[in-house]
């Protein structure tokens, strides 16, 4: 079914451009099916699982049947979607909440990307099914206490003793650790950096829920310590040595954060909107004030330019053409803008705008967390800035 210009906009209000012009019938489609599914089991919840800090894991088998876990991956069970099929299902998930977003992300961009792009045919058959289908969750270890914007600097670190690997440290902010099946360590060893497939019952794994927090409270965030963590010699993801392994996954999640960051913002101007056009002060809506009306219109622009922005690079990606540095652009320019938005957002909600009655505020402090983690604004300009003059600057 093709919608009329009017009819595009009473489902996206934010869309000054008919940016649906632009998406290919399945792409709509897709965008529905998993819009109507934030309508139906996210949003009504999602108020009581932030009160709460919890994260809902009875929501993961429907994620799986919808084809959202390594939804961009083809085989052992995964949708086999393409990117920008991804994008917009990471989008229409950050407008119910970040962290349901995130858990897709470590799911699928972090923890099954690793094993599929680096691990042996038989750690992909292990895995990879089981995590598409919703029963094995995964993790990813590659943060760590002093180790965040520089992961060089880890200090966790596997031996070899006989054929058998030992591992020994500690990982922060590690999303799923404590309910993950999986975790995809990280670690130093003599011949570099080398990524393991450890199963979380392995004696000498424990996670620690890290609380309390301000931001992603319905998502899980953990501290792993890996007290002589023994693991047999095919443990090793044995196709990738060095940093080019975890950040061969990292470029994934900072994509699916270029389209989620516009889900939030996206929905935070719909709550701002529709309650500007409710509220009555000085006997006439608020949505008839030329300020309020200046604000909406910023935000929406921002949020056309976003969505643009977006589609460009996941088009790129589809295509084998997208740059690195350009996913930078991407996750830079949409996180910085998506917080602007939703704090905006609040100031047209007033003092009821930090009741979690309404959806900007908790939009705010999940960004904060986003705009941080895969590398935060500081690391994506310096990238930018080595791009521009071919000259680095992290040191």
């Amino acid at each position: 079914m093709t919608l009329t210009t009017h009819e595009a906009h009473l489902l996206d209000p934010s869309d000054l451009i008919n940016f649906d012009a632009l998406l290919t019938a399945e792409e709509l489609a897709l965008r529905t099916k998993v819009r109507g599914f934030v309508n139906e089991a996210i949003k009504p919840n999602i108020a009581s699982w932030y009160a709460d800090g919890v994260f809902p894991l009875e929501i993961v088998p429907e994620m799986a049947k919808l084809g959202l876990l390594g939804m961009h991956l083809k085989g052992y069970g995964c949708a086999g979607g393409t990117a920008v099929e991804y994008g917009l299902a990471g989008s229409e998930l950050e407008a119910g909440d970040s962290g349901l977003r995130t858990f897709v992300s470590v799911q699928g961009s972090l923890a099954m990307s690793a094993i599929y792009k680096h691990g042996s045919e038989e750690q992909k058959q292990e895995w990879l099914p089981k995590m598409a289908a919703g029963e094995a969750i995964g993790c990813f270890g590659l943060t760590e206490p002093t180790a965040g914007s520089d992961p060089s600097a880890m200090k966790t670190f596997a031996r070899r003793d006989g054929d058998d690997w030992v591992i020994n440290g500690t990982k922060r902010w590690i999303g799923l650790a404590n309910v993950a099946q999986v975790a995809v360590i990280w670690a130093q060893t003599e011949e570099g950096i080398r990524g393991f497939v450890v199963p979380t019952q392995t004696a000498g794994y424990k996670a620690t829920v890290i609380e309390p927090k301000l931001s992603m409270r319905a998502s899980i965030q953990c501290e792993i310590e890996l007290t002589d963590v023994r693991l047999p010699a095919d443990a090793v993801l044995p196709n990738v040595t060095g940093l080019k392994g975890p950040f061969s996954c990292l470029n994934e999640a900072r994509y699916g954060i270029i389209w989620g960051a516009m889900g939030a913002a996206r929905d935070s101007f719909e709550d701002a909107l529709a309650y500007s056009q409710q509220r009555m002060q000085f006997d006439k809506p608020l949505a008839g004030y030329q300020m309020t009306q200046q604000k909406l219109v910023d935000m929406a622009v921002e949020i056309n330019k976003g969505y643009l922005l977006a589609l460009h690079i996941g088009r790129m990606k589809d295509a084998g053409t997208l740059d690195l540095h350009q996913i930078s652009v991407g996750k830079l320019n949409n996180c910085r803008e998506a917080i602007k938005i939703a704090r905006e957002a609040r100031t047209i909600l007033g003092g009821n705008g930090i009741t979690l009655e309404y959806s900007p505020l908790r939009h705010a402090n999940n960004l904060e967390s986003v705009r941080t983690y895969e590398g935060t604004d500081e690391v994506h300009t310096l990238i930018l800035g080595n791009k521009l003059t071919g000259v680095p600057a992290f040191r």
